[in-house]
């Protein structure tokens, strides 16, 4: 369906055009609108046009030499996608789904040539574009790297996370025993030799005030440094079966290859059959 010049102003790559630079790209691209979950292009797909976003939402993904689903980019309103692709007339490396109702600009090499030849600062906003998504694929990248679950939980960790690991690795320890123990002695023993002039008479009321408040502070601090375990555990658990997948796949792979080995050997034993 044609596109609008109205369309067109909306998206913030083109709303520097004037009118007639407007309706000459109007004239030269086209608009459509895509169900939701409906597939845009596919991986492998000639990559004959570039899609800009109008409304709605788009899933850029590719698939990883798992066969694993990734997630390369989530293109909104006035965004590009399918752009290096079209660019350099090469078949296309992710899939695009439209997320939900989407209305995307459908835009060739011609109407791109045009545009540029008519506004050359419009290549800058298309760079800036292609800019993005090559950080996007960096950061991807860096994300799927094999990570340690002790490094990501202190990177996200809270300075009260922190210092309530710091109370629970104290609290636990036999530093923090002997502490208590010789606190207390000294503590008894000293009211006991006062015994009529000391401050906490027997049975030690004020001590087991102090020691009642200690222990219900230290309780949930302690409860606190536990849930954060629980999430290195998740973590660790998750990685864990990452890697198993990971390993799953390439077992797959190894026996398919063990499998072809065992035809070929077999063919070739039937090629040697016949000779003799």
């Amino acid at each position: 369906m044609p596109c609008e010049a109205e369309v067109l102003k909306q998206v913030p790559l083109f709303a520097t055009l004037d009118r007639d630079e407007i309706a000459i790209l109007a004239s030269r691209v086209e608009y459509r609108t895509f169900a939701p979950r409906q597939r845009i292009y596919k991986i492998g797909a000639s990559a004959e046009s570039a899609y800009v976003v109008v409304s709605g939402e788009v899933r850029v993904t590719t698939v990883d030499q798992d066969n694993q689903e990734v997630v390369v980019e989530e293109p909104k309103c006035g965004e590009f996608f399918g752009f290096a692709s079209m660019l350099e007339q090469t078949p296309h490396q992710t899939e695009a789904t439209a997320v939900g109702e989407t209305v995307c600009i459908e835009v060739d090499r011609n109407a791109i040539l045009t545009l540029i030849q008519r506004k050359p600062d419009a290549a800058m906003d298309m760079l800036a574009v292609l800019g993005r998504q090559f950080h996007a694929a960096q950061r991807l990248v860096r994300g799927r790297a094999l990570r340690h679950p002790n490094t990501l939980i202190e990177a996200q960790a809270t300075f009260a996370e922190r210092i309530a690991d710091t109370v629970a690795a104290f609290g636990g320890s036999w530093t923090f025993i002997v502490i208590v123990a010789v606190v207390l002695a000294v503590y008894i023993a000293i009211n006991s030799l006062l015994s009529r002039r000391s401050w906490d008479p027997y049975p030690y009321i004020l001590l087991n005030l102090f020691l009642s408040m200690i222990a219900a502070i230290q309780a949930p601090v302690i409860m606190m440094s536990q849930n954060r375990q629980d999430k290195k555990d998740r973590l660790r658990g998750e990685l864990d079966f990452d890697v198993n997948c990971r390993t799953h796949v390439e077992i797959q792979g190894i026996a398919q290859k063990l499998n072809t080995l065992g035809e070929r050997l077999e063919d070739m034993e039937e090629i040697l059959r016949e000779k003799v």
